[in-house]
């Protein structure tokens, strides 16, 4: 798990978070990535398209990945408002809804954004919505980190930025952690963590991505006959073992490229081919574009700072 999210380059914007009072709804529209979020205070509606609305309690800790528009609201039957407007009228780190004496519901939210090129790595594996009840085994420790990351928002102190990001990730992995723990049999990588044979070939393949692995070997790791491994992986990855090799080392090399930090030859050798020539090949096929025009195009500015804008 920490190998891909480090690959995710994520980005992490807290807040601005709500305190209210009255009655109020607040409709968001839709975004990528994750968002996370928990009740300090109160009680409110999280109602998502598609899906049936949620009351969230004191404690209660959310994810949203990629989701559809949503509301936040008081009561089902408040008139929900565009938030944008709403949001852009924080003021430090808040945004605050109703009379400051009489509020009775504290929101802390944050935005966690990754590198596009990988993203899919994990956004592909997540529903639209996660709740972790505070009952639930997570839940008291998920309940702990949003107040933690309340706290830093209030007090501005030296460093803050920093400790709110660190800890806005260690609350997405034990969002991770909660959502593997709620769900029968979690797709792709996140599930197979879980489980101990196929677990093991996969971190045996992230701390070595530049060896030669077989089928065989991965097999023997997980102590598993070739075609049991291999029907096993694939049931719960979703691809055969060497095609997610391939997969995780073409998740490397857009990195890498992106970021110009190896030659197109040295990063043929880290990532576990004999020659240049057949890690291009295997670039294309995966990628559509060879690794030199990859990294051209990564180099390029967006259209928005070229024009100045």
């Amino acid at each position: 798990m920490a190998d891909a999210i480090g690959l995710l380059r994520p980005r992490t914007v807290i807040g601005p978070n709500l305190r209210a009072a009255g009655e109020w709804a607040l409709r968001f529209d839709t975004f990528l990535h994750v968002r996370v979020g928990g009740l300090v205070r109160g009680t409110c509606w999280l109602i998502l398209e598609g899906h049936e609305p949620v009351l969230l309690q004191e404690g209660d800790t959310f994810m949203l990945g990629n989701p559809p528009p949503y509301v936040l609201a008081s009561t089902l039957d408040a008139s929900p408002r565009p938030a944008e407007p709403v949001w852009a009228g924080a003021e430090d780190g808040f945004v605050r809804i109703g009379p400051e004496s009489e509020e009775d519901l504290y929101l802390c939210v944050g935005h966690i954004a990754f590198d596009d090129r990988n993203a899919a790595l994990l956004t592909d594996l997540l529903p639209p919505l996660v709740i972790v009840r505070v009952a639930d085994p997570h839940g008291r420790r998920l309940a702990q980190l949003i107040d933690l990351l309340a706290t830093e928002v209030g007090l501005a102190a030296a460093g803050g930025p920093l400790v709110q990001n660190h800890l806005a990730q260690i609350l997405l992995v034990y969002m991770l952690r909660a959502h593997a723990g709620q769900t029968d049999r979690p797709t792709g990588w996140m599930g197979a963590l879980n489980e101990d044979g196929i677990g093991a070939a996969l971190r045996a393949v992230h701390a070595d991505v530049a060896h030669s692995w077989s089928l065989k070997e991965l097999a023997e790791i997980s102590h598993m006959s070739r075609s049991a491994f291999a029907q096993t992986f694939k049931s719960h990855v979703g691809i055969p073992p060497l095609e997610y090799l391939i997969q995780w080392r073409m998740s490397l090399a857009r990195d890498a490229l992106a970021r110009d930090t190896l030659s197109i030859s040295e990063l043929a050798r880290a990532t576990g081919y004999l020659s240049e020539s057949a890690f291009s090949t295997a670039f294309r096929r995966v990628v559509g574009s060879s690794p030199a025009q990859f990294r051209k195009q990564a180099r390029q500015p967006p259209r928005s700072a070229a024009n100045g804008s």
